[in-house]
């Protein structure tokens, strides 16, 4: 009996994606590191309340990631729909009753614990989207009425975050979906037609859609000299910081742009920007690389997944890392507009790191069963 107890824990150690997990340890490492030196000193908030509450979220993500590992993944096909809906009432309760910050109206405070549920809402997508696609198998591609459910999945709660206004978390939610309908691919026709109906509708939305702020962030971009200590104070700051920083940075906790705190909100969106600089292009390209390991090991699960559901579950949650590790750099270099999209496990943030750690929970309890066949 016991000789039987530990072959089978053998083999569950075996199944483990140990690899995967190393990958995302370092990352998290990194982030706490980086974390450390970005809130050291910053008299607003306490480097203690903020690095301490960063463990704190990480050691209960970790928690989850396990558990998850663990769970059959087949169980969030049974209950697609019903995460989808509680996130979405969620949302909606968020217009009615949420909390204001900063000109946005994002959160909900439970009890002591902030709730963001536009960051939930992205995992939600992907595995409502997964369910649905894991049944559509069409060699010419999707048509305009297998991709009217999928568009209404996205459309509701696209609106409810972009009214909080939350422009940047909305274009998250659009990329994760565009991304997961492309891998089961569409019409090409269709895709034409939307580049068409896209390009018609820029303008409109630049006249109508888009809050002052937003069309301001877009002019900073094109021209952040025009307005120094205004709305291109961000971009230019962020972008000293990562030239500053050369090739092997100037050392932990030494960059004058985050001690001195010229950098804002460095402990969130411009997380980057600290590590650039303090570390330079080693450091950064390093980072940066562990993400791609990250998302080339995830491709691999993807491939081996036993199920197709599997398989969307997997590329729908690397589609949300990718996107916002893609922007967040871009953004934080000055190649794209500023948008307030936070790094993936480097960035602080109870929501976001508690809903990037369940999706690669999800990606590896889909590992965890690629050999049971």
């Amino acid at each position: 009996m016991a000789l039987t107890m530990q072959v089978e824990e053998r083999t569950l150690f075996r199944r483990f994606d140990l690899n995967f997990a190393l990958v995302v340890l370092a990352l998290n490492l990194v982030g706490l590191i980086n974390l450390y030196s970005a809130t050291h000193g910053l008299q607003a908030v306490g480097l203690s309340r903020l690095f301490i509450n960063q463990i704190m979220w990480l050691t209960i993500a970790w928690g989850v990631y396990i558990t998850l590992t663990f769970i059959e993944y087949q169980i969030l096909y049974r209950v697609a729909y019903l995460i989808y809906l509680i996130n979405v009432v969620f949302l909606v309760l968020v217009a009615l009753i949420g909390r204001v910050s900063y000109g946005a109206r994002r959160w909900i405070d439970l009890g002591p614990i902030p709730y963001q549920p536009s960051e939930t809402m992205k995992i939600a997508l992907v595995i409502v989207l997964a369910r649905y696609l894991a049944g559509k198998s069409k060699p010419e591609g999707l048509g305009v009425r297998d991709l009217l459910w999928p568009l209404t999945l996205l459309a509701i709660p696209f609106l409810l975050t972009a009214r909080q206004p939350d422009l940047g978390t909305a274009i998250m939610q659009l990329a994760v979906v565009g991304t997961m309908l492309l891998f089961v691919r569409v019409r090409r026709r269709i895709l034409v037609i939307c580049a068409l109906i896209v390009a018609v509708a820029l303008p409109v939305a630049w006249s109508f859609g888009l809050k002052e702020y937003q069309k301001q962030r877009v002019l900073t971009f094109l021209e952040p000299g025009k307005d120094p200590r205004g709305a291109g104070y961000n971009s230019i700051q962020s972008k000293i910081a990562v030239g500053s920083g050369r090739f092997l940075g100037k050392g932990f906790r030494k960059g004058t742009q985050s001690q001195l705190e010229f950098l804002p909100e460095r402990h969130t969106d411009f997380i980057f920007s600290v590590l650039s600089e303090e570390h330079g292009f080693v450091g950064s390209l390093t980072t940066v690389g562990l993400f791609c390991v990250l998302l080339l090991m995830g491709t691999g699960i993807a491939s081996q997944a036993r199920d197709k559901f599997g398989a969307l579950l997997v590329v729908g949650i690397l589609s949300y890392i990718f996107w916002h590790m893609f922007i967040n750099v871009g953004m934080v270099t000055g190649i794209l507009p500023i948008v307030g999209v936070p790094l993936p496990l480097l960035s602080y943030g109870g929501s976001g790191m508690l809903t990037t750690m369940v999706g690669l929970g999800i990606v590896s309890s889909v590992s965890f069963r690629k050999f049971l066949f």
